[in-house]
């Protein structure tokens, strides 16, 4: 069957502007686009008519970066994201394990925390978890992702002791005037505890979870999904579940080097660099540094009320430019998570050095990418351009830690975070994400925050970066598709390319501004077949 959409806002993003007054889909894919009349013409028996009552329909929602393993993981453990005050952390936990009666050996995570917002402003301790148990292992995740807390037994299980050295790119926290560990592990010191983390993947009921994770994108109108720094043991679920049929939405995996990206890629050809059952393996992944808000992004000059701190990298330029060189002889697309400007700048010249010693001439093709660019600078932007760099911004957290930002980097940095119109500008192709799980993967507040630029408190941040709204629109649509080579199938509504469509119920070019995160997703169409509907 057939289906002609009419009597709506129909907007395509091949211009800015451009509108049509129907649209037709056949077979997963568009066939027309145009006035009702002359579509109609194309329209059997077989057609349906789809009123959308003056509502909006344009190409759905890609995400730029985020992380649907560990979305589907996330949803297994105790939810902390509301929590105000360790007395909330403490009630959050044990209410959990009530109701999940746990056995007594395996550990009980929790996730979503965040300090800037506790009414402590601190992040809690061993202290805090050997109240909840002193018998089982307990950790605590930051939302960032980057840092988190364990209690005794899982520090003791760990092997992590006073003698336990910070690993390169991290910090183990110690007892105030003792070498101590007090639980608060930072960066790569959360790998000392790889093998916890990454539980839950065994658990029967992880591939209904996979499947609700999918679901909550699908809620916020996205149908390509990325996730960010596969593991081993993730990708090889990813593989399996496509192999079943149960990837509702398209699935860009980039494993981490260092952790089996290289190997992925011989392993599973079936999806390197092109979809099998809605799963691709699209290139490698890096981490340069850590989080600005959590003070472990590295800069290139010292946080504000610091003398010398200045945040640390997670590699030496050594490394990164070994890393990029396999990228370029492997002729793979090399995403880099980079918060703090010095990390920019590490990938930049080690990617341009890399690029000076290749010999692959298709090295200029693989469009990298530049993940979050937190505090880029615009001379950073500029070298950017010249070597087809791509921005995937993380617009969202001018609204979500734009405050802790003016208070951690001070006016001029702070009100320079996620420099979207300053990249537009210099013609770079900007997409943004949310990081899910760190937020939800609500592309309409993104877009209103990339608009309005707006904090939590109300405060105006950057006001010379805000961009309008088709420029926020293009970020989660054809800028999106084209990171990750899928332009001329995804992010325009034109014959050919594949009916991933999303109706809203409210024009985003024509309401407020100040409105724009009040608009409602009231469908989500992945080729043709409508994966998600509204209901109140």
């Amino acid at each position: 069957m057939q289906k002609l959409y009419y009597n709506g806002n129909i907007m395509t993003m091949e211009s800015r502007g451009e509108q049509v007054q129907a649209l037709l889909v056949r077979d997963g894919r568009i066939q027309a686009v145009g006035r009702k009349e002359e579509l109609e013409l194309q329209c059997g028996e077989n057609t349906a008519y789809i009123d959308l009552q003056g509502h909006t329909l344009m190409p759905s929602f890609i995400d730029g970066h985020s992380h649907i393993t560990t979305m589907a993981q996330m949803s297994q453990n105790a939810d902390l994201r509301d929590c105000k005050n360790f007395e909330d952390i403490e009630r959050v936990m044990r209410e959990f394990i009530q109701r999940k009666q746990p056995p007594a050996d395996k550990p009980v995570l929790g996730f979503g925390y965040d300090h800037t917002m506790l009414a402590e402003e601190a992040h809690p301790d061993r202290t805090l978890l050997d109240r909840i148990s002193d018998t089982r292992p307990i950790y605590i995740g930051h939302t960032s992702g980057h840092m988190g807390c364990a209690n005794g037994v899982l520090l003791e299980r760990c092997g992590i002791t006073a003698d336990t050295p910070n690993p390169e790119g991290g910090v183990i926290g110690r007892m105030s005037g003792s070498p101590e560990p007090n639980g608060y592990l930072e960066e790569s010191g959360m790998m000392l505890l790889k093998d916890i983390l990454s539980g839950g993947s065994e658990d029967a009921d992880f591939p209904e979870a996979l499947l609700e994770a999918q679901r909550t994108y699908l809620q916020y109108g996205i149908t390509t999904v990325q996730d960010g720094a596969s593991s081993k043991d993730m990708l090889r679920i990813l593989h399996e579940e496509a192999g079943k049929d149960r990837l509702l939405v398209d699935v860009i995996s980039y494993p981490l080097m260092g952790e089996g990206a290289e190997e992925a890629m011989k392993q599973y050809q079936d999806c390197a660099g092109k979809y099998h059952n809605r799963l691709k393996i699209g290139g490698y992944k890096l981490i340069l540094d850590g989080s600005p808000q959590g003070k472990s992004a590295w800069l290139s000059k010292p946080y504000e009320g610091e003398a010398e701190y200045r945040g640390y990298p997670w590699m030496t330029d050594e490394a990164v430019l070994a890393c990029i060189r396999k990228a370029l002889d492997d002729r793979v697309q090399l995403l880099a998570h980079c918060n703090g400007d010095a990390a920019s700048d590490q990938y930049l010249n080690c990617y341009k050095k890399a690029l000076e010693q290749s010999d692959n001439p298709e090295k200029q093709e693989l469009r990298p990418v530049m993940i979050h660019c937190q505090t880029v600078r615009d001379d950073q932007l500029d070298e950017m351009a010249r070597l087809s760099m791509i921005p995937s911004i993380f617009a969202a957290h001018v609204y979500y830690w734009g405050d802790v930002h003016l208070k951690n980097l001070g006016t001029q940095r702070g009100n320079h975070i996620s420099p979207a119109k300053a990249a537009i500008d210099r013609g770079l192709c900007v997409n943004f994400h949310q990081d899910a799980p760190v937020v939800k993967p609500d592309m309409l507040h993104t877009v209103w925050t990339a608009v309005n630029r707006i904090s939590r408190k109300g405060t105006l941040i950057g006001a010379d970066q805000r961009i309008d709204v088709y420029d926020a629109l293009k970020a989660v649509t054809i800028n999106a598709a084209y990171m990750y080579g899928e332009e001329d199938q995804k992010g325009t509504l034109r014959p050919g390319k594949l009916a991933d469509l999303v109706i809203l119920d409210q024009n985003p070019l024509t309401i407020k501004p100040e409105l724009l995160q009040t608009i409602q997703v009231l469908e989500t169409i992945k080729e043709g077949k409508s994966l998600y509907q509204f209901t109140g």
